[in-house]
């Protein structure tokens, strides 16, 4: 049974929810387009570096990670050191091309090297990475809300999905990028607090000290990180290096996680935020994952009895933090999880709807940020609220996916998806006199992935086991610029 009765969970959301909305209240006033897009240009590059760790993280991190634990034990962990790489490619190349362009869309750097239907290509992968990828974060966390908040009082699941997006919508529907670079730093610190007092009912349940926690961490099997066997899905140099392109693709060519650091006042302070962020990310994760060692450990010793799926037998390892959390570890721990999955389910899909908005109303639709009209005012809220629905016809679909962990499904997606963004920057930074026909750059941009795909799908069976993993990117995103160069011929036009 439930630590946490379903009244003082509610109490709980709906305290934390009242602070976001007068959060938004204080950041949104007098709130014009160019607050919307961009923050009016005036965000502490500390703020945004901290609001950026619940952006990255959201509820796929908090409840997903730890549960993998029990199939990759610390392997994801080679993901995260191609993180780190990856984030300096973005500070050292990416972010000062964006500041030399004064982008608000960075689609628009596609744009103005290859034509507006670059820009269409570029937004259109992004909005589909985006959607898809917060309804599969939002699955998981509306879930473990419905499970021990909305079910117990005979809300029906869809339901529960919509209260979370309704609440989500109510805080940023004035304010854009404005109020979440401040709401975004608000929930970072209650997601972590809240993995932090996750670990800490887990040691005092067991009685035990952070050093013997550690230890018992250290000698269990949960703590290999490395794999060297090359045919390994999970093999280490298919992670690191596909979690470079990860990291450049989903965060410097995702316009989610670029407007924030567009908001900053110059890119040397844009710069500072990506350098102090991709440290706190390393650290942060190794936490995530001490954390789900724990909870395995944990169950072990006390012999508890974990979520399994009815037809596999298997444990669902998605549900093995919340039910923990929830039923075993005492109402202090109930708390801690509340907060932090509250935490993570808003930071998760409040920054997708405003860039969402962001990409499309500018790419699409060419309104200009700095003019406040009473008719672009409707049409910027009117996106964004289609965007709230789509989102929510999303999520409830997403319950087709739900047979494994998610954090493994959100990053074989970003593969498919953000492969053709990595060959289109590509192809316009280091191909900047060449052009090509739109007609072959939406073939190329098509095909790749479906090519990808495909090698994916046989590769196992002609080379006896062998997997891509992760470095599933990297091959969509080298097919997608061989392509483009292929098909290219040369122009005198250049960017910038």
């Amino acid at each position: 049974m439930p630590s946490l009765s379903p009244s003082l969970v509610i109490v709980v959301i709906f305290t934390y929810f009242a602070a976001l909305l007068f959060i938004s209240w204080l950041t949104s006033r007098k709130a014009d387009s160019f607050g919307y897009f961009l923050g009016n240009k005036k965000s502490p590059w500390f703020v945004v570096a901290f609001g950026l760790l619940g952006d990255s993280l959201s509820g796929i991190t908090f409840i997903s990670v730890p549960g993998a634990v029990l199939l990759t034990n610390f392997g994801y962990l080679q993901v995260v050191f191609g993180y780190f790489f990856g984030y300096m490619v973005i500070s050292q190349v990416l972010l000062p091309l964006y500041y030399k362009l004064n982008l608000t869309s960075i689609y628009s750097f596609l744009g103005k090297q290859l034509g507006q239907h670059a820009a269409y290509i570029g937004s259109f992968y992004f909005i589909i990475s985006r959607l898809v990828g917060a309804a599969g974060r939002l699955f998981i966390a509306s879930t473990a809300l419905h499970i021990f908040v909305f079910g117990p009082l005979n809300i029906p699941l869809n339901l529960s999905i919509a209260i979370v997006i309704g609440l989500i919508l109510g805080y940023t529907f004035k304010g854009g990028i404005k109020t979440l670079v401040w709401t975004d730093f608000f929930q970072s610190f209650f997601l972590l607090l809240g993995v932090v007092l996750s670990i800490a009912a887990i040691l005092q349940h067991w009685d035990i000290s952070i050093s013997t926690a550690v230890q018992k961490i250290s000698q269990s099997q949960y703590a290999k990180i490395f794999e060297w066997d090359i045919n390994a899905k999970g093999n280490f140099f298919k992670s690191f290096i596909g979690g470079i392109f990860i990291a450049a693709s989903m965060s410097g060519m995702d316009q989610n996680m670029m407007q924030k650091n567009l908001s900053c006042k110059s890119l040397g302070e844009a710069q500072k935020n990506m350098y102090t962020f991709s440290f706190v990310m390393l650290f942060v994760n190794v936490f995530f994952l001490a954390l789900g060692a724990l909870l395995y450990l944990y169950a072990d010793a006390m012999q508890l009895n974990l979520p399994m799926d009815e037809n596999t037998g298997k444990i669902i390892t998605d549900k093995v933090f919340p039910t923990m959390a929830l039923g075993s570890l005492g109402v202090f721990a109930g708390i801690a999880f509340i907060l932090g999955l509250t935490a993570a389910t808003f930071s998760s899909a409040d920054s997708v709807l405003a860039t969402l908005t962001t990409s499309f109303c500018i790419d699409f639709l060419k309104q200009n940020t700095d003019q406040e009209t009473p008719r672009n005012k409707k049409i910027r809220q009117t996106v964004h609220i289609s965007f709230a629905i789509i989102l929510l016809v999303l999520v409830i679909g997403a319950q087709l996916l739900s047979s494994k962990a998610m954090i493994d499904q959100i990053l074989t997606l970003a593969g498919y998806t953000y492969g053709p963004l990595i060959g289109l920057f590509s192809f316009c930074i280091l191909k900047s006199k060449s052009k090509i026909a739109n007609k072959y750059m939406y073939t190329i941009c098509l095909l790749s992935p479906m090519i990808t795909y495909f090698i994916q799908l046989k590769l196992p069976s002609f080379t006896g086991g062998f997997e891509l993993g992760h470095s599933i990117i990297v091959l969509n995103g080298i097919l997608t610029f061989i392509g483009l160069t292929l098909f290219s011929h040369k122009n005198n036009i250049k960017y910038g």
